[in-house]
């Protein structure tokens, strides 16, 4: 697997860590308390550095840890612009937070982090209340090497996705969510990939919990039978390096 030395990992859900060619140390929807992440995975994290943290929308289990993260580490929140005040509200300082909306690009270093369309809902769930939280996002992911990766949150198919992400970003690595219910399912996670044409797909979101019933396997079933090969199963904590 060729990713243009980037190191990618897992955490289960839809949390990844990766490093940049040039160091950066980026998560995205870090939610530590997933049942399947290692048991240690959040202390690893912290204890190597965070730089920078991209949620995807503002559902709890994909905000996760990011506070507590950016709290202990100093690392900037990147976020839809709803979000980004709840997060201010919850204590992250000011100048750790970037509120962004779609179609807008955040750089550091060597990334560029595009903020997409993602059809999914994004309420805020707080001591019992659903607050707003924007609209739900995806990021594509460009580096200064050329590599693009493109993590889509939790969205279903939607019209136009080859004009506005294939043929604009052409996307090498995809983060697909898999699991049914709350998300695509294998079936619709298979047309997903079919328009977006990248050349890894990295299944997320499955194995969770009982009611996420996609696999991996079923995703591969579904794909024509060059693109079967193109599936990364990934266990929460593996590393992909290159």
């Amino acid at each position: 697997m060729e990713l243009q030395q980037l190191q990618l990992t897992w955490y289960g859900h839809s949390t990844f860590s990766f490093v940049s060619p040039e160091g950066l140390k980026v998560l995205i929807d870090p939610w530590f308390e997933c049942p399947t992440a290692p048991q240690d995975a959040k202390t690893k994290v912290v204890d190597g550095g965070v730089d920078l943290i991209l949620i995807t929308h503002g559902h709890s289990d994909h905000v996760g840890n990011a506070v507590e993260i950016a709290n202990s580490t100093g690392a900037k929140i990147v976020a839809i612009y709803e979000v980004m005040l709840f997060l201010a509200s919850q204590g992250v300082p000011q100048e750790q937070l970037v509120g962004m909306n779609k179609g807008g690009t955040y750089r550091e270093s060597d990334l560029r982090a595009t903020m997409v369309n993602a059809e999914h809902s994004s309420g805020i769930d707080f001591e019992g209340k659903v607050l707003p939280g924007g609209e739900a996002a995806g990021f594509i992911i460009r580096f200064d090497n050329d590599f693009t990766m493109y993590h889509t949150g939790d969205t279903c198919l939607f019209a136009g996705l080859e004009e506005l992400i294939t043929d604009r970003y052409h996307p090498q690595l995809l983060m697909l969510p898999i699991g049914d219910l709350f998300t695509m399912g294998p079936e619709e996670a298979a047309i997903f990939a079919k328009k977006v044409r990248a050349q890894y797909i990295v299944p997320m979101h499955w194995g969770t919990f009982p009611i996420l019933t996609g696999t991996p396997q079923a995703l591969q079933d579904c794909l024509e039978e060059n693109d079967k090969n193109k599936v990364i199963v990934l266990q929460p904590g593996d590393v992909v390096t290159a």
